[in-house]
């Protein structure tokens, strides 16, 4: 194991261990790391993660969630001041997200093997680890903060996401963007369809828009995927489903192989870098996977096909995205708009005085916009 793949620190023993670093967010191990157990107390807790010091837990794992609880406390005393632009504010609510998770997740979690946790009162994690880690055969340390978030993929994954569209529910799994955000899925689902022949779903990720389709009676339906987490997402969604003779999931960068009289892309909504996986479904740097829908849709669009393409104007209300710049993407593509749907978002957030990105929320319109071949560009 590389340095960056372990941890070192010292019993009150004196005597120095070391373990794997296990981070499926790609956070890199902590330098320094001492030994904490019940007689650690919020503030120094805190003063140490602040430092830099990551504190490898020994006691009750129900306190653990307490410290890990108080910890977050202290750091939402601090809240972002307002900027003097909403681009600004969002940068300073992104920086103030980056501190709060670089400081929660100094508290970390020892996992044996078969990811087992060897303290007092843990929970049974060993499916929820496996599901997000896979088999595991040796011992490991984990931060509290993302065993949280495996632990609640897990019972996502249990419950699943109901869809008003499909009248049955998506499973999301670990990494994997989950459909809470409903407007976009019954904009897909309200759409004309051009074709029932075929379509393509470019980024699929649990598969849901790919079900939709194929509910709707599309016969076919290319779905395609880079991410190894988003394609066994989709599968198991498209299997569970009853849609795998109608539904083909493949990895691809973008489009599959030939054409299709409709093809659909939901990709992430703002221009920006990703810091974690699971952030790739929502921050899009340099507007890659926008602007590579766009120009490569007309040389895989059949004639007389549409394109959907599924995103909302929030990088705009954020001054991320100039207002001209999505009509002006489809022109150089050679790309016209002949129709239109909008909505407007239904989750808490929007109506969420308290957030610092409120009066862009508040506002914000998610369209799909249905494009064609301009046959007179050029």
């Amino acid at each position: 194991m590389s340095t960056e793949q372990t941890i070192r620190w010292l019993e009150s023993s004196g005597e120095e261990r070391l373990a794997r670093w296990r981070s499926a967010a790609g956070a890199l191990s902590p330098a320094r790391v001492v030994a904490a157990d019940d007689r650690m107390n919020a503030d120094t807790a805190f003063r140490l993660a602040c430092e830099g010091t990551a504190l490898l837990w020994h006691g009750d794992f129900h306190n653990a969630r307490q410290l890990l609880d108080a910890m977050a406390r202290r750091v939402d005393r601090k809240r972002p001041k307002p900027g003097t632009s909403a681009a600004q504010d969002f940068h300073l609510y992104r920086q103030a997200q980056s501190r709060r998770a670089r400081i929660l997740g100094m508290l970390l979690v020892p996992v044996a093997a078969g990811h087992v946790i060897p303290l007092r009162r843990a929970p049974d994690v060993r499916q929820a680890c496996e599901r997000a880690y896979g088999q595991s055969s040796e011992p490991y340390v984990v931060s509290l903060r993302e065993l949280q978030g495996v632990m609640g993929a897990a019972e996502w994954h249990r419950k699943g996401v109901h869809v008003p569209a499909l009248e049955e529910s998506i499973t999301p799994h670990y990494g994997v963007f989950s459909p809470v955000r409903g407007e976009y899925v019954d904009l897909v689902a309200e759409a004309p369809l051009p074709s029932r022949l075929e379509a393509f779903d470019i980024g699929t990720g649990t598969g849901v828009l790919a079900a939709v389709l194929a509910r709707r009676g599309v016969q076919r339906v290319v779905a395609t995927d880079f991410e190894a987490r988003a394609l066994a997402c989709a599968r198991e969604n498209i299997s569970r489903l009853g849609l795998s003779p109608v539904v083909d999931v493949r990895q691809a960068d973008l489009f599959p192989a030939g054409r299709a009289p409709l093809i659909v892309c939901n990709p992430p909504w703002l221009p920006g870098r990703a810091r974690t996986p699971l952030e790739h479904a929502v921050y899009d740097p340099g507007s890659r996977m926008l602007r590579g829908f766009v120009e490569g849709l007309p040389a895989h669009l059949a004639p007389g096909g549409e394109g959907w393409l599924i995103i909302s104007d929030l990088a705009e209300r954020l001054g991320l995205r100039a207002p001209e710049e999505l009509p002006e993407l489809f022109a150089e593509a050679g790309l016209r708009v002949v129709g239109r749907l909008e909505t407007r978002p239904r989750h808490p957030r929007a109506h969420d005085r308290d957030d610092p990105l409120h009066a862009a929320r508040s506002a914000e319109v998610t369209s799909l916009w249905r494009l064609a071949v301009d046959r007179d560009a050029g």
